[in-house]
């Protein structure tokens, strides 16, 4: 065994699941494991468990984004501060910079990325309800980023500022339509209004939660559909293809 073996146990604790789950994903080929020795025990390779949480990222954002009780999630999609988040979002830079299918969007998808991770951290500063930080993670083979953050939620933050507002959807409406004034905690609208032009003229697409409201976005489809989600989510979750 190497030092980027992990045993199975290590390997469980690793992804955060049970050594019985890891057995069975073993037998169904869904993550197989390096038998090593007479006792045939099983090994796992670390850069195999980081290629596979990252090819499942969207699942496991939405079922930390969903869970009743909050757990810091695995290093490898934790931004615990703005800082960790800007530099993660440096690397997602490097890793596209060369991708000639998006060289025309680049810098706003990018920024559109930027954008809401930016948002999480300066709506929910001082407040956040149990996890502090956000999940964020992408998958280039999938063309997919993810953003989770289990904050106060839109609904919260902008009821401060217009007390009329009733539900999440009539937020994320407002968040994704309506310039407000700049002042805190008002910029996670506007920031979002700004992600709604980019998505809307790019080949960019996203899938945007809060609590129990949500919307669908892309190049060819302007209109602002919002209708209630299937489960609730504590915060935010944001999902975008390109």
């Amino acid at each position: 065994m190497t030092n980027n073996q992990l045993k199975i146990n290590e390997a469980a604790n690793y992804l955060g699941v049970s050594i019985d789950t890891l057995r069975r994903w073993d037998d169904k080929g869904k993550l197989k494991s390096l038998r090593v020795g007479q006792g045939d025990h099983r090994y796992y390779n670390l850069t195999q468990l980081e290629e596979f949480l990252m090819s499942s990222c969207v699942g496991l954002a939405i079922k930390w984004a969903r869970n009743n009780i909050g757990g810091k999630p695995s290093d490898i999609f934790y931004c615990s501060d703005s800082s960790v988040f800007q530099g993660r979002l440096y690397k997602l830079r490097k890793a596209l910079s060369d991708n000639k299918e998006i060289e025309s969007f680049f810098s706003l998808l990018i920024s559109v990325v930027g954008e809401i991770g930016d948002n999480s951290f300066g709506h929910n500063l001082g407040n956040w309800p149990d996890v502090i930080g956000i999940f964020f993670a992408y998958d280039i083979k999938k063309k997919t980023i993810v953003l989770a953050d289990r904050g106060q939620g839109i609904f919260k933050t902008l009821k401060r500022v217009k007390l009329e507002l009733s539900n999440d959807a009539e937020a994320l409406k407002v968040a994704f339509t309506e310039i407000l004034s700049g002042r805190a905690p008002e910029s996670r609208g506007n920031g979002l209004k700004y992600v709604r032009s980019v998505v809307g003229k790019n080949p960019i697409s996203l899938f945007f939660q809060s609590g129990e409201a949500e919307l669908s976005l892309d190049q060819n489809n302007s209109l602002l559909k919002i209708k209630k989600a299937k489960k609730p989510i504590r915060g935010c979750l944001a999902i975008i293809k390109f």
